[in-house]
């Protein structure tokens, strides 16, 4: 269940902050944090759905901070995701059609069972890449030999 409550409140505080925070390092490493935070927040279709739902994606101001976020896609950046599908999400949120249809709750659970199905085989396959890979090498060395 999601506590709509904390989601409203994180989402304006996160947003306000934005404009009001000092440019001095506390104000720079907090706005980090909280920015961070957020853009993980998006890897969540279930928070998308209720941003969709509240009208955050109807506000041009909430828009361009999404724009804005985009700079999170930079490797200086991005190495401190821990959500890298929130790039994803982050990316398609740039698209007015896509915030349209997250209004719709079956288009949040589409999504969810998406990255859910992803998450399930993501580790199957890279082991099997990594074992080919890994046969292919020892095939190679014995070759050379």
């Amino acid at each position: 269940h999601i506590d709509r409550d904390c989601f409203q409140l994180v989402v304006w505080v996160h947003f306000l902050l934005f404009f009001f925070l000092d440019s001095d390092d506390t104000g720079n490493r907090l706005r980090f944090q909280l920015e961070l935070e957020f853009v993980q927040c998006l890897a969540n279709p279930n928070y998308l759905n209720f941003l969709a739902q509240r009208g955050y994606f109807k506000d041009k101001a909430f828009v361009n901070y999404l724009k804005y976020l985009l700079y999170w896609k930079e490797p200086e950046y991005a190495k401190y995701l821990k959500y890298p599908q929130c790039l994803h999400m982050l990316e398609l949120l740039q698209y007015e059609h896509f915030r349209k249809e997250l209004v719709n709750a079956q288009c949040a659970k589409f999504i969810d069972e998406q990255q859910i199905l992803h998450w399930q085989h993501y580790s199957r396959k890279r082991m099997r890449l990594q074992q080919a890979l890994a046969e292919q090498q020892q095939q190679n060395n014995t070759s050379v030999k």
